[in-house]
């Protein structure tokens, strides 16, 4: 294994996310800001509870999986697909490093960009609502885990893409309405029994969830099917990566 190579890497994507670190500070606080004014002050003042926990609480772990998602996928897939846009990534492929050791890199860096950004938003929302994380250890996982997963997704999305357009045509068409319809703000036992079943069709429903339960010891689905879900779409993540380099799609071509 080539650490070196993995830390070059790394370092270089760490360095232009340092180059724009007031405005990755200050973004997720000031919509974090906005999303308890919008949804804590109007919505909540007509929810008390949902499940014996304070409305603004509630929605804290779907707000930040909501950033974190789309972060991770944002960070990754620009990463990679800037070296193809400038061809860049025909020296990396030449360069005695393999695909993991690349993969490692870039995504290593989009997963700590994204990780960075979840937590503060966690710290924000401590300022408007009382918070309590009753297993953070699990919580810490499952954070890490959808860093992890979703950074690998926007991977894959870089080396598809083929103009900055569809670089944001999947967080913004698919992971964000996933997240939205996914209980992020709401408990799916809120939901007409038909609709309960046809959002846990819904991938993003189960990461949702055991995130929740980290939280507050809630989940609307089994702790063990969350945990199977992320553990799963990371594997086949790997396994998309793993095809790409064997084959050489959209990076030499």
């Amino acid at each position: 294994m080539n650490w070196g190579a993995i830390a070059a890497i790394y370092r270089f994507e760490m360095a232009r996310f340092f180059r724009t670190l007031t405005q990755s500070f200050v973004s997720p606080v000031i919509s974090t800001s906005l999303y308890f004014v919008v949804f804590g002050a109007a919505i909540g003042s007509r929810i008390d509870e949902v499940e014996g926990v304070s409305y603004g609480a509630f929605i804290v772990p779907g707000l930040i999986m909501l950033t974190v998602m789309t972060q991770a996928i944002s960070n990754a897939s620009f990463g990679i697909y800037f070296p193809k846009f400038i061809g860049t990534i025909y020296e990396l492929l030449s360069a005695p490093v393999n695909f993991l050791e690349i993969v490692m890199g870039y995504v290593g860096a989009a997963a700590t960009k994204a990780l960075f950004i979840g937590i503060v938003i966690l710290v924000t929302s401590a300022f408007f609502v009382d918070l309590t994380i009753q297993n953070p250890l699990a919580m810490l996982a499952f954070l890490m885990l959808t860093c992890l997963s979703f950074a690998l997704l926007g991977f894959i999305i870089g080396i598809w893409a083929g103009n900055f357009e569809q670089l944001q045509l999947v967080p913004l068409l698919v992971v964000t309405p996933l997240v939205f319809l996914g209980g992020s703000f709401y408990s799916i036992s809120m939901l007409p029994p038909v609709w309960q079943t046809i959002t846990l069709f819904n991938p993003v429903v189960y990461l949702i969830s055991g995130f929740r339960w980290s939280f507050f010891g809630l989940a609307d689905v089994p702790i063990g099917l969350s945990l199977l879900a992320i553990t799963g779409f990371t594997l086949l993540c790997l396994a998309v990566i793993w095809w790409i380099f064997k084959t050489g799609w959209r990076i030499r071509t």
